[in-house]
């Protein structure tokens, strides 16, 4: 998609921070990295911030779309940009902190929107709620916990493309018929989403065992992660990687009558399903302290409903209704968890990405700078 007419409208800053946590590296590198998008030669009072837990969000494809309607967009990386095995939430949080205070402190903006985008959909919310009532300082001191206490609170929050959490889209995606998790071919074939006597289409029966074999596998692993680390750590081992196989299971991607949208099926974001599933997915390498922080359904905090629920401000889910990914009841749960009653919920066209076509991305990028416009 060719978006040079707009990137020619534009300015672009890359910013390098260090963190309250986290040091510039020696090889010069920093914790915090991002690229500050504008209206050329201008600087708005308005500006957007989208963070993924580790996906390079910097050069977002949404930001010249946004800086050419006039807004400021800081497309912000966490020292985890790459590194999802090794991700600690608090941590995570204290570096948004750091962008958000730069938007304020050095950019100027007096309206900060949080961007939650696809897997960053649940980070961003969990920032801003950590904003709101801190409950992560049990896991830091000093200039930590001095960070997570005082973090910057955001003006207006937009979900947009966004999974519910970082748990419930792992368990979601899960084929639930793995018997071993350190055999990717074991199977129990009589929840095998891919063995054609089950299915498409699923039965009510199916979908129902299935569902219940995905949280059921996602504890397991929970119990096997909390068991392992007690271990290790009376060992004098501190943590240790273990792998992840066959995450791209969702019954969704394959039936489309489930969860109807305009999507196609079968199709995940690797292409087919039974293909992509073979294949690595998120989650696939964790340390057991990232796998309790991000993934488990008991004790990651990184799940949506929870943090949704302390919000205070105004807020718009969009979307779209295409993604393979993401699907319309994800978005009315992410709607019906934000805990303000100055919300708002827009299922449009579009996939994950709105990249079917440059009308798509203007029709989004519209939408969402006019929900702005009317909350300033």
């Amino acid at each position: 998609m060719d978006d040079s007419d707009l990137l020619a409208k534009v300015d672009r800053q890359f910013i390098g921070v260090v963190s309250p946590t986290a040091p510039r590296i020696q090889a010069g590198g920093h914790p915090c990295q991002g690229i500050y998008t504008t209206p050329k030669g201008q600087r708005p009072k308005t500006a957007f911030i989208a963070t993924h837990y580790n996906v390079d969000f910097s050069e977002h494809y949404i930001a010249p779309y946004l800086a050419a309607r006039g807004y400021g967009f800081l497309g912000w990386n966490t020292r985890y940009r790459g590194a999802e095995d090794q991700f600690l939430l608090e941590h995570a949080v204290i570096d948004i902190g750091v962008g958000m205070r730069w938007l304020r402190e050095q950019a100027g903006v007096e309206t900060i929107v949080i961007l939650g985008n696809s897997g960053g959909g649940s980070l961003m919310g969990a920032y801003q709620a950590e904003a709101i009532a801190p409950t992560l300082g049990d896991l830091v001191s000093g200039k930590g916990l001095e960070a997570l206490n005082t973090l910057p609170r955001a003006d207006l929050y937009i979900s947009l493309n966004a999974h519910q959490g970082r748990p419930e889209v792992l368990t979601d995606w899960m084929d639930a018929s793995v018997v071993d998790e350190f055999d990717p071919v074991a199977t129990d074939e009589s929840l095998n989403p891919f063995n054609p006597d089950n299915g498409p289409p699923y039965s009510p029966e199916f979908i129902t065992r299935y569902r219940a074999a995905q949280r059921a596998r996602n504890q397991r692993i929970t119990d096997w992660a909390k068991a392992e680390l007690a271990r290790l750590n009376a060992a004098g081992v501190p943590d240790r990687l273990f792998p992840l196989f066959r995450c791209w299971g969702d019954l969704r991607m394959m039936d489309g009558s489930i969860d109807p949208s305009e999507r196609q099926t079968p199709m995940c974001y690797r292409g087919h399903p039974a293909i992509a599933n073979r294949s690595p997915s998120i989650g696939r390498a964790n340390y057991l302290k990232t796998w309790l922080s991000m993934w488990s359904l008991e004790t990651s905090k990184c799940q949506g409903g929870e943090q949704l629920a302390k919000f205070d401000l105004p807020c718009l889910v969009v979307q779209g209704l295409a993604d393979t990914g993401v699907f319309p009841s994800d978005a009315h749960k992410i709607h019906n968890s934000i805990g303000t009653s100055d919300k708002a919920l827009q299922l449009i066209r579009g996939a994950h990405y709105f990249e079917d076509s440059r009308k798509v991305r203007d029709d989004m990028a519209d939408l969402l700078c006019d929900w702005v416009r009317t909350r300033r």
